[in-house]
């Protein structure tokens, strides 16, 4: 197998403001970038979206999600993995919150299903999975770790029902802002508990990863301590791989330099670095392996696609189009690395 290539469209608009230096970049635009970007004749196969504006409206009728269906099919693109705007600034509400927060986080995924299965219909996208996350923060989660963690696996849990009665896969992606799946243990208790593998997974990003293996807000779980050897890391980054791999649906190939950043309403999370970061920690292609390959070193069926994530770069670098053919550039390399042809 080789795995299909795609471009995130939502680092034009996580972080960015309307009222400052940094508006966000139209889907457009995005759409554009990614089409022209060339790896040795190789190129994009598809991009990942965003299910909210300015980019695209969750609740457009069936027929302008078709004719934007049929404008990136004429680009030569599929579409696949999708993000489903469960946050109370998009209308959702948080997975540990009141009844009525807790609905419009399902409501957002019931919206975010009946998107995809237009998408399927139409043909233009048959891979790929639906991302959530908690929409809560860690120190309202840390108030009361056990309650909040059993909360959000009941919410998950009803998403995962919805999931299911759309051929649905959910995957939770880990970041270090998002409470009760701020750090690998807490994502792996929470990913227990909800207890659906196989419909409520896990979305790797090797960037918020990386700060796993730190213990960024969750210093008891730090499987690193800096400074460290190589062999240290690959040792701890084993035992992350190992906990998290098998609940794995969707991956986000990325760069990390060990620190975390955070712009516009999006609080502090994994710093994504460029591809070719000169201060980037990760043999991105090496650690690539980890997620994509099961313990026998076989490719996992359960992975269709690879996706490039790398939110709150300023847009003189997103609009560069060098900076797209770069990173398909270092996917092209993660795919040949891993891949069986």
């Amino acid at each position: 197998m080789t795995w299909k290539l795609h471009n995130a469209m939502w680092p034009g608009l996580v972080g960015k403001d309307e009222d400052s230096d940094q508006p966000p970049i139209s889907l457009e635009k995005m759409i554009d970038l990614t089409v022209a970007s060339d790896a040795g004749g190789r190129k994009y196969d598809g991009i990942d979206l965003f299910l909210f504006f300015p980019h695209l409206d969750i609740d457009a009728a069936e027929d302008d999600i078709r004719k934007f269906a049929d404008d990136v099919a004429t680009k030569d693109l599929k579409i696949g993995s999708v993000v489903a705007p469960i946050w109370q600034e998009t209308g959702g509400g948080s997975a540990m919150g009141d009844q009525a927060a807790r609905n419009r986080f399902v409501e957002a995924v019931k919206k975010a299903c009946r998107y995809t299965t237009i998408l399927r219909e139409h043909g233009v996208r048959s891979y790929g999975s639906i991302r959530i996350d908690s929409a809560t923060g860690v120190e309202d989660w840390a108030a009361n770790p056990a309650a909040n963690t059993k909360m959000m696996a009941q919410t998950f849990q009803e998403c995962g029902k919805v999931a299911a009665d759309h051929d649905e896969v959910l995957v939770a992606e880990g970041e270090i802002c998002w409470g009760g799946m701020h750090s690998w243990k807490d994502m792996l208790d929470l990913l227990e508990e909800t207890g659906m593998p196989d419909r409520v997974g896990f979305q790797a990003d090797l960037a918020h990863t990386y700060l796993y293996l730190l213990g960024y807000n969750a210093e008891q779980h730090a499987l690193l301590n800096e400074p460290y050897t190589d062999e240290e890391f690959w040792s701890a980054y084993k035992t992350m791989t190992d906990k998290l791999r098998p609940w794995t649906y969707d991956f986000h190939v990325a760069q990390n330099d060990g620190s975390v950043h955070g712009t516009g309403a999006h609080d502090k999370t994994g710093r994504h670095c460029p591809a070719d970061d000169p201060n980037g920690r990760l043999d991105i292609v090496k650690c690539s392996g980890y997620w994509l390959l099961d313990e026998n070193g076989n490719p996992r069926p359960e992975i269709k696609h690879l996706c490039w994530d790398g939110c709150m770069f300023p847009n003189t670098t997103l609009e560069k189009q060098s900076t797209w053919d770069t990173i398909l550039k270092t996917m092209v390399e993660v795919d040949g690395a891993h891949s069986s042809k």
